[in-house]
Order: structure tokens, then sequence, then C-alpha cells
């Protein structure tokens, strides 16, 4: 469980935290907890979401669950920079999404003394690390990986499947779009992906390797 940091009024030096894993994994609605316990203790709080991320609302950072809590949209992590320069939190939500530029950012808020909160997807719907969230946790005093439970085996979930057959990077979307899977349920759906583009391809050359293994 994470602990908030005791602060050291001596060291005029803040700290970056990362909440990071799978969709449906709770990392927003981890983001929103901490956030309002620091607007509750009376902090100077602001949240930011990439503009691209209208999936509930323009405004909001609202979590599966529909916890919410207002955030200010914006098109590049430099934005951040000049509009957080007088806060003691900052708040960032889909961090995966944002340009490389976020981890100077994050950066350069905590060394002002700015509590810096960052959730986002630590891979993509391939497998793979997702955009700035690796040099993210690498440079975090604190990463927090969350789980989501898998739909097909009960067990921690930690990829983010898609259902759909879109192969762009970037595609929002919920329960319709994506579902949380275990290692040996991702892989398995992956198996079957390949599969099925190969019958696609050459369904001749796979009546072949039937026809073989039944001899």
């Amino acid at each position: 469980m994470f602990l908030e940091n005791t602060v050291n009024h001596k060291e005029q030096f803040g700290w970056i935290e990362v909440i990071c894993g799978s969709m449906f994994s709770g990392k927003t609605e981890e983001l929103i907890r901490r956030l309002k316990r620091a607007q509750f203790a009376k902090q100077n709080v602001e949240i930011f979401k990439p503009a691209i991320d209208v999936r509930y609302n323009d405004e909001m950072v609202v979590s599966h669950d529909a916890n919410e809590i207002r955030s200010t949209p914006v098109p590049a992590a430099a934005n951040i920079r000049i509009l957080a320069d007088t806060c003691d939190v900052v708040g960032i939500d889909e961090a995966q999404f944002f340009d490389d530029e976020i981890v100077a950012v994050c950066n350069d808020l905590a060394n002002k003394g700015i509590r810096v909160i960052v959730a986002g997807l630590d891979m993509d719907f391939k497998g793979n690390p997702f955009g700035p969230m690796p040099a993210l946790m690498a440079t975090a005093e604190y990463v927090t990986k969350v789980h989501a439970v898998c739909t097909r085996t009960g067990n921690l979930a930690q990829f983010s499947y898609r259902k759909s057959t879109k192969d762009d990077l970037v595609l929002l979307g919920e329960t319709d779009e994506y579902e949380p899977l275990s290692r040996a349920a991702y892989y398995k759906a992956r198996l079957k992906e390949k599969i099925k583009k190969i019958e696609v391809k050459d369904p001749k050359e796979v009546s072949k390797k039937d026809k073989k293994s039944n001899e």
C-alpha cells in the first residue's frame, strides 16, 4: 500500500508517484482517491488529462465506477508545465497518451517541490511498454502496480486485450473494445488471433496442415 511521503520543509523538493496497470485495474480510481485526500487537506491541487480522452466527460477525470474529479484537458505535456507552476499537488491521468516530454515535465515539477501523481497503462494492447510510461516508472520515487481481475480465469489480470480487430495503437474504449486478461488467457487469445489470420490469408495451407496431422 502506498503511504504519503512525509514532507521535509528544509528540502524543497517534491516527488513522483506512478500508478500503473491494465484496463479496469482501478488506476484512475486510486489517482482520484489520492487527489481528493490532498484537496481535503486544503492543498492546491490541479489535475490534467490528454485532450483526446473524452470517453466520459470533456473536463472530468472519471473512473470506470463513475468516481470523478474536475480536470484540465491539455493537448501536449508542455501545457502542464505552464499551468501547474503554483500547485502543491499535480495529478495526471492517462499519461501513456502524452508525448515523451511528459517525463521532463514531471521531473521539473517535482524538482520545484510539487508532488506529482501519474496514472496510466504500462502496456499497450500488444503487451508492449506504452509510450512514456517506462521512463516515468524509472524516474518515480513510488510505483504502484494495480491489477484487474481476468474475465476468463478469475486470476489477476495485467494485460489489456483488445477484442476488436482495429490495429491503431490509440483506441479509446470500454468493455466493448477491451477486457483484462491474465498472462495465460492473454497468450491463448493472441494465439487464436494468429491462427485466424493464417486461415484468412491462406486457407488451403491450413487445410493441408490439418490433413497431414490427421494422417
